[in-house]
């Protein structure tokens, strides 16, 4: 992958989305979008307290992150956002064509035990269950890679540029 990409970078919390996305955006070069930063009040209230954001609350969440890719095709960029359920990537992808996911993995005491140590964070670890139970891998057919996040920042960083130099380009 060569041309400027906007880059989604995927996963259940905890697994290092807000760490690994400006690393990876500095690295390609690209600008860095926050997903956290585009959840409306009511979301983050919601999610503070504890409870499982639905599909329905997920929506213009999902629209403004994809109104933010939409705005950077051909550009380039890097966002982090949870894109759990497949659903969830098609509608990024209809809002901006092209995108490509780094769907970051981990083993889930791993990612637990790094939930733990967040300061300031809105995502209590009580919701990691809901998390994974809500989560659909990457299927063959969505443009993407597969990251463990074993490891440090600059070595998990490192393994997500490699996987995406070496997805095709794809055809337009």
């Amino acid at each position: 992958m060569n041309t400027p990409h906007v880059v989604v970078v995927m996963g259940v919390a905890g697994t290092g989305k807000t760490t690994i996305g400006p690393l990876l955006a500095a690295r390609l070069g690209v600008p860095y979008a926050e997903g956290d930063d585009f959840h409306p009040q009511a979301n983050i209230a919601k999610m503070s307290a504890g409870t499982p954001l639905t599909d329905e609350d997920r929506l213009p969440w999902l629209d403004a992150i994809g109104e933010w890719a939409h705005g950077r095709a051909g550009l380039g960029g890097v966002v982090s956002c949870s894109a759990l359920k497949r659903s969830y990537r098609d509608r990024l992808r209809a809002a901006a064509p092209g995108v490509v996911f780094v769907h970051l993995t981990g083993d889930r005491a791993l990612i637990e035990d790094r939930m733990s140590h967040r300061q300031g964070h809105f995502m209590p670890t009580a919701l990691l269950d809901s998390q994974f139970a809500t989560l659909q891998p990457l299927a063959a057919d969505e443009a993407g890679v597969g990251v463990d996040v074993a490891g440090g920042p600059e070595e998990i960083t490192e393994r997500a540029a490699h996987a995406l130099r070496e997805l095709p380009e794809p055809v337009q």
